[in-house]
């Protein structure tokens, strides 16, 4: 790409092409009912089954979108001979075991992200559905988004020439009755919004060789606000999340030759501009959207690596995410 031509084109397939899976979601909670109504407003999947400890609210999700088959415990999802694949929407702190478990039963498994608590159970399930033949994925859905495409294209371009800084910041606000200041659920803004900031760093710049945070305390029990630098060879990383306050969620990489700006929230589908030094900028226009408008990408790129006998995406392959993960248990070790 020079400095005269425009911003290249998206890459990512239509979704409706991709080839039909039979998907049974694990956990009826909030992202379990944006993920379906995704799938079904954007794609030809199928969704034949719910899980949950609680019958009632297997029932509730069925026939809310019209599933053939609400289950009241999680291995009755996994000895379903009609499900081929496993969208797991469980807690964090469930995403290990119940990947586990689907994978000894030979399910493909999409992991809500994060795709454990830690780097080293991410790997663990890695390893299983490896040793066992399947699928794993993490729907980190922004990874997959077409703008991300297209910014990928950009930074490989050169363009921006050396990066040198990216600054992203994830920050919303959340009373204390929300599920993410439950400690035993793994609470705080780390493994919720920090996992955006942290794999934008790390699909920007890579591994980082030093990180260093601090933090600020929501209550005894959780960290309320994390701030990190993340240092490498040629760059800096600086991210901030929260569940404090509102932030502007905002992402930026700055080149020697040119910034690239991702309005907020830059995790979701949206535009973003490319400012290069010689006055030129170059705009992506794109109306923005929520979870609904984009989370049946991992999806569908699931369902198009299973149909040729691969077991993990190309886009969003799960060394990434274990990497990702690894920034975040070495941020913890930092304010720990």
């Amino acid at each position: 790409m020079t400095q005269s031509a425009s911003l290249p084109l998206s890459r990512v397939p239509d979704p409706r092409d991709a080839p039909v899976l039979r998907w049974a979601v694990l956990g009826p909670g909030w992202i379990a009912h944006r993920f379906v109504e995704s799938l079904h407003r954007h794609t030809t999947q199928s969704v034949v089954a719910v899980g949950s400890r609680s019958p009632e609210r297997a029932r509730a999700f069925a026939d809310e979108h019209g599933l053939d088959r609400a289950h009241g415990s999680y291995e009755a999802v996994f000895a379903d001979d009609d499900v081929d694949i496993v969208y797991i929407a469980t807690p964090h702190t469930e995403h290990l075991a119940n990947a586990l478990d689907a994978i000894a039963a030979g399910k493909h498994v999409l992991v809500e992200k994060p795709l454990a608590v830690d780097a080293a159970g991410a790997a663990r399930i890695a390893e299983a559905a490896e040793s066992a033949g399947v699928f794993a994925g993490e729907a980190m859905w922004t990874r997959f988004l077409p703008k991300f495409d297209v910014i990928e294209q950009v930074l490989r371009s050169g363009v921006l020439g050396p990066i040198h800084t990216v600054l992203a910041d994830h920050g919303e606000f959340f009373t204390t009755d929300h599920r993410i200041y439950d400690p035993a659920l793994a609470g705080g803004p780390l493994l919720d919004l920090g996992t955006y900031v942290a794999s934008f760093a790390y699909s920007v710049l890579g591994a980082p060789e030093t990180v260093d945070a601090r933090s600020q305390p929501a209550n005894d029990e959780i960290d309320g606000q994390i701030s990190a630098l993340l240092t490498g060879e040629s760059g800096h990383a600086v991210l901030n999340t929260t569940i404090l306050t509102n932030t502007p969620t905002t992402a930026v990489v700055c080149g020697r030759d040119g910034t690239l700006t991702i309005a907020g929230p830059f995790f979701m589908p949206g535009p973003f501009t490319v400012a290069l030094r010689g006055g030129i900028t170059l705009a992506y226009d794109e109306a923005s959207g929520l979870q609904v408008d984009g989370l049946h990408l991992a999806a569908v790129e699931a369902a198009r690596r299973i149909s040729v006998g691969e077991l993990e995406s190309a886009v969003h392959p799960l060394a990434d995410a274990i990497a990702t993960l690894e920034i975040i248990d070495r941020i913890r070790d930092r304010i720990s």
